[in-house]
This record gives structure tokens, C-alpha cells and sequence, in this order.
């Protein structure tokens, strides 16, 4: 993750007075006559400061239309001008200046009810250009899981892109606004009205929702907790991020109706065009970062140029930074976007959530929908002009390498830490089979979360009731004379070989157990009982995890096998560590769902995020 300034200008500029006073968007574009738009001999072409805008220049040239580039060889002309501030972008949409918009889904779903309003300007969404990667919610230590947003001070920009974000973790949470006290910031960022630095003045705030470059400076890195040097916040960790919620924040081309009916060849080629270049960015990429390449960094430079240096000061770190944020989805993310039924994280879910949020936050007053485009993706403008075509979808994740992390992370203390959301099933004694009947529920939302939290792993973590172990260690113990009690029944106090031993403390009973110091009773071996309960938690978090995919096959869910990853605990973790009743046994007999973040070196990589 590099020091990026993310979408701060578009969101400090665009939309941080949308909701003030309880305005509304069309209140603040004002009363703008309906023109007629130009021809598309020449195109004014928004952008805004985002990596996902970089193919763009590089398709362009520039930002105006360069001979030889790719937008020239399909007979374009453009004309790229700043669209940071997006409420001047919709006059000029709404004017005819521009058939097009830019900016995020939610963005448009806020602006909805105004370019929705005259069925000329009626949005298209022409393409999706990326997902985010680099938006975060910072959190103080006490905090754990998104669970923990309930009763949250939550500090936000007012109309900026962390609204959507926010309200994707209240839903996944189970949670709605009303469960949380917002702060509103007048900035996004590099003031003392922005989260970040009201997060580091008032301790009372709880949460921020900052762009990577703050994040950093709060927290250090994604998977650090700050402590206090070097302008870090002591405690501060990241609670949850676009870097592994993944399908919160995406970016889309928006184009009127009109222009879209009388101009459907420009329309198409203008988005493969687009297309192409992200296919040769991430080509130079790769070469950027395995050899060095010139032509990336010159397009690097062409980025900072643009932006400015004061905006991307360094062409290494925030330039390439800029790209790093974002993750491109190319010819497969958009087939998949806007062609595949049910998709969660397609065009009609992501429709629902911008018109939800623009209503219930107060941005639209009715409910407007946009329309998907109906380009041919099948036509010889993509498939015989573009080479990354395949749909098909690897596995996301390196199955050694996850469970070899997750090990690593609960040795090292750090499971907790990188949780971002965990639940649990409980079952009966002696179950093998986890029907869909009984748990739905709760497998829906495992294939839920799977989707949003494209870049996080799902563990499948089986746990196992200690009192067989406790029992047969106790007996094996004093039969052996390696284990003395003293006390009354219900008030035992246990000695192993003269140092007292704390029967709930589960970690050193079984390191004691794995010592050998029970073994040799005939008849016991809590050692070989402890291994059975270990292999048997693995066995059902493997049978839940069969449940799970053979769930979404019936409900024509597309899950990522890769991404869940089942794990035998054991007794390590009980619940009660020592029950006193069935009742109590049962609480420990559990399969517990955790979203976990992991290092992205356990994950393969791909060109294109679909």
C-alpha cells in the first residue's frame, strides 16, 4: 500500500455540501436547462484524480487526443477536462457541454433524480472502470470486528465515498446508522476538519474513515497497529478496508441517453478503447516491476503532469501509489458486471445500494434509476480487438499458503488483530452432516461475504469440547502419581509435579499433554484423545465447508472455493473451559466463521479484479 491521495480531491470538492442542511443534490446543481449535446466529432471527456483514470490518458495521449494513440487509431477525439468537482460535472452533462459523467456508482445514484429528470439525459452506465483498494476505516484498539461498530463514534467526511462504504459495514454487521454516532468532517483529508485529524484530537471518536495516505500515517501500514512514534495514534489498527472488502467502492463511466442512441459506434469504441489501455498498463506494470519500464514510467509522468505535483508529489510512491489503489476488472469484470444474473456485486445490486443510500441519506427524494448499457460484448469491437477475453476465474487464493498465514497469525497473537468479522454455528455431539435446512442462514452469509470481501479469507475453524480431555488427564494424573489434588468436590485445586495447574487454563494443560507428562496409564491416553478431537474439529470444518459450496451450486452462486480455507482448532479456544453441564459442553461444539485479513503474497495474481 503506497501514499496515495486516492479520491480526495473529487470527494473534498464534489459532494461534501450534498447533505448539508439537509440539501438536496438537485438543490445544489440548481435549475439547469436541458441542451442538446454536441456532436461527437470532438468530446468533452471528464476525469478525476483516481488510477483507475490513467488508462485514460494513456488511451488518449494526453488529454487531448494524440496522433498514433489508441483513441486516435479508432477515429476519436477527446478532450479530457477535470471533473473533481462533480456537481459542475452534472451542469455540464445536463447542459450538453458533456454526455458524460464520472465518478463512483453511489456518486451517481446521488445525482440520480437530477439527470433522470428528462428522458434525454437519462444515465446510461457505459462501463465499469475499477474497484477501490484503498479506502480504509481506522479503528482504536478496543474496537475488534465490524460487530464492534454498535454504539461507535464514527467519524466521515459529509458526502464523500466513505458514506457507502460505512453503510456496506453496518449492513454486513447486521447494524444501521441508528446504531452509530456520526461526526461529520468538512474534508476528506490534509486539514484539521478532516476524520483523520479530528481521530487524532478527540479521543472520544472511535472510528475514521480515511484514504491511504492517512491510514498510513495513523496506523503505519493495513496490518499494523500504531504505537505512537513517528505520528502514529497508539492503538490505532485498520477495522476494515476496500483492500479486502473489495466490491464497496467501483467506478463507472455514466453517458446521456440521447447521445448513447444517436451515437452507439463512438459509445463502443470509446469503452474498448478504454479497455485496450488497461490491458497495456497492466502489461508495462508488470515489466515496471519486474525489469523496469520506460513507457510506464513515462506514463507515470504524464499522470503527475496532469495532476500535479502537489497532488502526486513523487512519480515512484504516489504515482504509481495512485495505481496500486486500484484494482482494474477489464473485458471479464465488465461482462460479469453487467451480464451475470444474480451477482451480487453486479449492475442491479449496486443499483439498489447507490438509490438506497441517495434516499435514505436524503441526497434524491425519488428513486431514479439508471439504465446498464447494451453493448454487444460479443461484437469484433472487443473480441477481436482486445486479448484478455477469458472470463474464467482462477482461484483467488494459494490454499497452503492461507492456512500457513492463519497458523502464523493465531501463533503470533495476530489472529484478533485481522479479523474483520466472525460468527458461529453450534452443533450436537456426533454430528457429521450440516444441512442447508438447518444452517442457510448462515451459509448465505458466508457466500456473502465471500463476495464483498473478495480480498479476505473465510476460516472455517472447527472447535472441539475439552471434557473428555480434562477428564482423562485428571484420571491418568493421579493414577500415575504425576498429579495431586487437594480441596472438596467443586473447589479442586491440582498440582502437577508440585507446581499447581489451572485445569481452565487450556494452553498449558495441552502443552502439558503434549509433554507426555499423562502418559503410560493403561487404559488412557489423553494425548491420542486430544489428536482425535483436533483431526475430528478439522473433519467438521471440512463437512461445513462441503455444505457451503454445494449450497451455492444449488443457488447458482459463483464461490471462490480458494477462499474458504477450513481449520481444525481443537480444544484450544473452548468457550467454557470447564463445563459443568451438558448444556455448557455443547457451547464449546462449535464451527466458527471468521473474515480474516491476510497478506496479499498468499494470493495469485491476476490482471483484472472480476
Amino acid at each position: 500500500m503506497k501514499k496515495v491521495p486516492g479520491k480526495v480531491w473529487m470527494a473534498a470538492a464534489v459532494l461534501a455540501v450534498c447533505a448539508a442542511q439537509g440539501e438536496t443534490f438537485r438543490s445544489l446543481v440548481g435549475n439547469v436547462p436541458v441542451g442538446e449535446t454536441k456532436s461527437a466529432a470532438e468530446v468533452q471527456v471528464p476525469f478525476i484524480v483516481w488510477g483507475g483514470d490513467v488508462p485514460t490518458f494513456h488511451a488518449n495521449g494526453g488529454l487531448k487526443t494524440a496522433a498514433g494513440s489508441i483513441y486516435a487509431q479508432q477515429g476519436l477525439k477527446l478532450n479530457m477536462v477535470p471533473g473533481d468537482d462533480f456537481i459542475q460535472q452534472v451542469r455540464d452533462y445536463m447542459s450538453g457541454k458533456s454526455p458524460l459523467l464520472r465518478g463512483t456508482f453511489r456518486m451517481m445514484g446521488m445525482a440520480s433524480e437530477v439527470i433522470g429528470s428528462d428522458p434525454k439525459t437519462k444515465g446510461i452506465v457505459l462501463f465499469q472502470m475499477t474497484w477501490s483498494a484503498g479506502d480504509h476505516a481506522v479503528a482504536r484498539d478496543h474496537l475488534k470486528t465490524i460487530k464492534d461498530l454498535k454504539g461507535a463514534k464514527v467519524c466521515l467526511q459529509k458526502g464523500g465515498p466513505h458514506e457507502g462504504l460505512l453503510d456496506d459495514l453496518l449492513s454486513d454487521a447486521g447494524l444501521g446508522w441508528n446504531d452509530i454516532e456520526v461526526v461529520w468532517a468538512k474534508d476528506l483529508t490534509g486539514s484539521d476538519k478532516s476524520p483523520a485529524a479530528m481521530f487524532r484530537k478527540d479521543k472520544s471518536i472511535d472510528v475514521c474513515f480515511v484514504i491511504s495516505p492517512d491510514m498510513l500515517g495513523l496506523t503505519s501500514g493495513l496490518q499494523s497497529v500504531g504505537s505512537g512514534l513517528e505520528g502514529t495514534v497508539k492503538g490505532a489498527r485498520v477495522l476494515a478496508s476496500t483492500a479486502e472488502r473489495s466490491r464497496s467502492i467501483v467506478d463507472v463511466y455514466v453517458v446521456r441517453k440521447d447521445f448513447y442512441d444517436a451515437n452507439r459506434e463512438w459509445c463502443e469504441k470509446f469503452t474498448a478503447g478504454y479497455l485496450k489501455a488497461c490491458e497495456e498498463v497492466v502489461e508495462m506494470k508488470k515489466q515496471y516491476e519486474s525489469r523496469g519500464s520506460k513507457s510506464f514510467e513515462a506514463l507515470l509522468k504524464m499522470a503527475q503532469d496532469i495532476y500535479g505535483k502537489e497532488v502526486l508529489p513523487t512519480i515512484a510512491d504516489d504515482a504509481y501509489g495512485l495505481i496500486l489503489d486500484c484494482a482494474y476488472v477489464g473485458y471479464p469484470g465488465n461482462v460479469k458486471f453487467f451480464r451475470e444474473a444474480n451477482n451480487p456485486s453486479g449492475f442491479e445490486a449496486f443499483q439498489k445500494a447507490a438509490l438506497d443510500l441517495a434516499q435514505t441519506r436524503g441526497y434524491a427524494s425519488v428513486r431514479t434509476g439508471l439504465a446498464p448499457n447494451t453493448l454487444n460484448w460479443e461484437s469484433k469491437a472487443f473480441t477481436q480487438y482486445l486479448t484478455k477475453l477469458d472470463a474464467a476465474k482462477q482461484d483467488r487464493f494459494r490454499a497452503e499458503a492461507v492456512i500457513g498465514e492463519i497458523e502464523a497469525l493465531n501463533a503470533g497473537g495476530q489472529l484478533d488483530e485481522n479479523t474483520i468479522y466472525e460468527f458461529s454455528i453450534n452443533f450436537a455431539p456426533n454430528q457429521e452432516t450440516f444441512s442447508a435446512t438447518q444452517y442457510g442462514v448462515e451459509f448465505q452469509k458466508v457466500a456473502d461475504l465471500s463476495e464483498k470481501y473478495g480480498n479476505a479469507v473465510v476460516a472455517v475453524r472447527g472447535h472441539s469440547d475439552p471434557t473428555k480431555i480434562l477428564l482423562e488427564a485428571v484420571r491418568a494424573g493421579m493414577q500415575k502419581g504425576t498429579l495431586k489434588r487437594t480441596g472438596s468436590s467443586g473447589n479442586y485445586t491440582y498440582y502437577l509435579n508440585g507446581a499447581e495447574l489451572d485445569l481452565s487454563q487450556v494452553d498449558k494443560l495441552s502443552a502439558a499433554i503434549q509433554r507426555g507428562e499423562f502418559d503410560g496409564v493403561a487404559g488412557l491416553n489423553p494425548r491420542e484423545t486430544m489428536q482425535a478431537a483436533l483431526n475430528l474439529s478439522r473433519k467438521r470444518a471440512e463437512a461445513v465447508k462441503q455444505a457451503i459450496q454445494e449450497y451455492a451450486a444449488a443457488k447458482g452462486i459463483d464461490l471462490d472455493q480458494s477462499q474458504i480455507q477450513p481449520v481444525g482448532v481443537g480444544i484450544a479456544e473452548p468457550v467454557i473451559p470447564k463445563p459443568s453441564s451438558m448444556a455448557e459442553a455443547e457451547k464449546n461444539m462449535r464451527v466458527e466463521f471468521r473474515l480474516i485479513r491476510v497478506n496479499p503474497e498468499v494470493m495469485n495474481e491476476s490482471d483484472f479484479d472480476f
